[in-house]
């Protein structure tokens, strides 16, 4: 652990120097990289320097405290603050050992969800429908604060894609692992002949960024106004109050219309834009790794099969760690913590090693 803390201050200190340099302010693409790289970094190196001076105030007082004599005065006082100095350091111990294995960021962050319906049509848009509701139940199990984004329903009244965000201590940790490609087995209502039907949707899970995170020029986006419509096409009101806003530079498009307020809908599309660039940044930073990192879970691999709802039988396996329980409705009503405490156990024990 000591050995992390020690690389980790080293390249903290490299950054600060870096962030000084007027050459770098002009790249913004690398600036804001770095800045990002040294903001995660700060408050990890903060209280390893607190550790680290603890450290040198607990062998001060050792030394002290063997060469005065015993009874006396001097020898009472530092006796009765050696345990509370190691108490002090036994704390920031146990707070930089969740820090190296990630859980102190997870426990605080606030995440984006986007479910899209993938393959299957009709039947997809549904099973996307499902799984909105399945992690809006969850998160009311767990407390957290769940607010809509965006939304494109079908007639059928499935999705073609949600976008939302939950909020509350230990949400980003228990959810980073629902990232990937969902697959439902079961017997569409339109379905005379009774045949099983395969479809999938795609869930991305980011943390949601915030405006230290990524900075967005101005100039950089094309902002455009429109008239909100529902399924089928028919109007939801009757003013300019959807907004799709392009970031130029990526291409990246976000459109919101749920809210009757242009204001609202702007502020909610900046958020999943700037959310969105921070993944594509961490994405592009994923592929760069080795084929042995890549097949670990918790890697955010949009493409992988994590998990199928089968329901004729009922089932429902999650392939990353093996696990399948047959209690389909149970966590169709959000009960998946049987999955997610098998992946975090299964991600610990890699850290662990």
């Amino acid at each position: 652990m000591l050995e992390k803390l020690e690389s980790a201050e080293k390249r903290y200190i490299e950054l600060e120097h870096k962030l000084a340099d007027s050459e770098l302010i002009k790249d913004k693409g690398q600036y804001q990289k770095l800045a990002k790289e040294f903001s995660d970094l700060q408050d990890t190196v903060k209280k390893y320097r607190q550790f680290k001076s603890l450290s040198a105030e607990l062998a001060d007082l050792d030394n002290l405290s063997r060469k005065e004599p015993p009874g006396s005065e001097m020898a009472a006082l530092i006796s009765k603050e050696i345990p509370q100095v190691k108490e002090k350091i036994a704390s920031l111990e146990s707070e930089l050992g969740n820090i190296l294995r990630g859980e102190d960021a997870d426990e605080d962050r606030d995440v984006v969800i986007e479910i899209r319906s993938g393959t299957g049509g009709g039947e997809a848009s549904i099973f996307a429908a499902d799984l909105f509701r399945m992690y809006s139940k969850y998160a009311a199990s767990k407390n957290w604060e769940v607010e809509l984004m965006s939304s494109h329903s079908t007639e059928a009244g499935g999705l073609k894609e949600v976008i939302f965000s939950v909020k509350g201590k230990g949400a980003h940790r228990r959810l980073k692992y629902e990232s990937g490609v969902h697959r439902v087995q079961r017997v569409p209502v339109t379905e005379a002949q009774g045949r099983i039907h395969t479809s999938t949707a795609t869930v991305a899970v980011m943390e949601e960024a915030k405006e230290v995170d990524v900075v967005i020029d101005p100039k950089d986006l094309k902002i455009d106004v429109f008239r909100s419509s529902g399924p089928g096409g028919q109007s939801v009101n009757t003013t300019d109050s959807a907004v799709r806003i392009t970031h130029i530079p990526s291409g990246l498009v976000v459109t919101c219309q749920d809210e009757r307020s242009q204001l609202k809908n702007k502020n909610k599309a900046l958020r999943v834009l700037r959310t969105r660039l921070l993944d594509k940044m961490r994405q592009e930073e994923l592929a760069k790794m080795t084929q042995e990192r890549r097949s670990q879970i918790g890697t955010g691999d949009r493409s992988e099969k994590i998990r199928t709802y089968n329901f004729p039988d009922r089932r429902i396996t999650d392939h990353r760690v093996g696990v399948t329980v047959y209690q389909l409705e149970k966590v169709l009503e959000g009960q998946i913590d049987e999955f997610v405490d098998a992946l975090l156990a299964q991600e610990d024990k890699r850290l662990r090693q």
